[in-house]
This record gives structure tokens, C-alpha cells and sequence, in this order.
């Protein structure tokens, strides 16, 4: 085999497990603090999701239907939020708490400066096939609450790690 063939076989194998089954992602902004912050790495893991559905509280890579880097329809934008809907179920937020079906989700990733506006939004029942996700820092963050729920296929796989500057690596559950 030539040296060019196996730069090929290379170059495609990479693209594939890039593709199908694990890539990194980039923070940019303040809406997952304080789980997440600014200019983290993340390692995305995408097989995650071709054989299971996400989970609650999950962190995720998503895409929102239309929004594009500059309106160019073949670059979407990627945004990562976390899982707080599953499908069939009542999402209502109220004084800034969430309720599903009714019950007042417990949520020990957040932090009470972040969460200062209290917001409320009716209730959303979710399709067979649709998720709410909602940024860890309420106060700043654009998701569900505004692009409403989430088809399955806008989420493209479960956030595993961030790697941090300095070499700080954390575990995302």
C-alpha cells in the first residue's frame, strides 16, 4: 500500500469516528456555569445515542432548528444544555423551580446567583419524541424555554469530560 493510500485510510477513519462516534466540543459563553465555564474543552461522546435516548440531567451537544453560524444553512450552530424533559412528560417552571408532571425537579448542579430571576413558563407537554433542555445558568442562557422542545435527532451526543486549562480534567454525570 502507498504512503498516500494510508494517509487516506487515515484521514477517513478519523472523519468516521469523528462523525459517529466521538468529538470535541468548545464552550462558548456563560449559560452551563458553574458546571461548565467559558473556553472549556469537551469530549463529546456521540455513540451514546445511536443506541440509547438521553437521560435526565444528561449533558448534551444540541442543535436548535434555523440557527446557523451566519446563516449558512450547512454549518449549524452546536449548544450545550442540559436534559430536563423526556418525551410524554409535563414541563412547567414556576418561581424559577422546575415541575415535571407536577413535581419540583431537584437540581444540586445549580447555583442560587445564577437562578436570581424568578421565571415561570406554563406548562409543555413533550411529544413521543421531543426533550426540554435548559442551561445550568438561568439567568443567562438561551434554550427551551425560549427555542421551545427539542426533536431527538437536535441532539447530537452526551458530554463525558471537560478538559479544562491547566490541565484540570472533570467528569461530567
Amino acid at each position: 500500500m502507498t504512503e498516500l493510500a494510508e494517509l487516506f485510510l487515515c484521514a477517513v477513519g478519523v472523519l468516521l469516528l469523528r462523525l459517529f462516534i466521538l468529538s470535541f466540543a468548545r464552550v462558548k459563553g456563560r449559560s452551563m456555569l458553574p458546571t461548565l465555564e467559558n473556553r472549556d474543552w469537551l469530549l463529546v461522546w456521540r455513540l451514546s445515542y445511536r443506541t440509547g435516548r438521553p437521560k435526565r440531567q444528561d449533558v448534551v451537544i444540541c442543535r436548535y432548528p434555523g440557527r446557523c453560524w451566519r446563516n449558512i444553512r450547512f454549518l449549524p450552530l452546536s449548544f450545550v444544555k442540559r436534559v430536563i424533559g423526556l418525551p410524554g412528560e409535563t414541563v412547567e417552571v414556576i418561581d424559577g423551580v422546575v415541575h415535571i408532571n407536577g413535581r419540583p425537579l431537584y437540581e444540586p448542579y445549580l447555583d442560587p446567583r445564577r437562578t436570581r430571576f424568578q421565571r415561570n413558563r406554563p406548562p409543555i407537554t413533550l411529544g413521543p419524541d421531543e426533550y426540554f433542555v435548559l442551561g445550568d445558568n438561568r439567568d443567562s442562557s438561551n434554550d427551551s424555554r425560549r427555542v421551545g422542545p427539542l426533536k431527538r435527532q437536535a441532539i447530537r451526543g452526551r458530554v463525558c469530560f471537560a478538559l479544562r486549562p491547566l490541565n484540570r480534567i472533570l467528569k461530567i454525570r
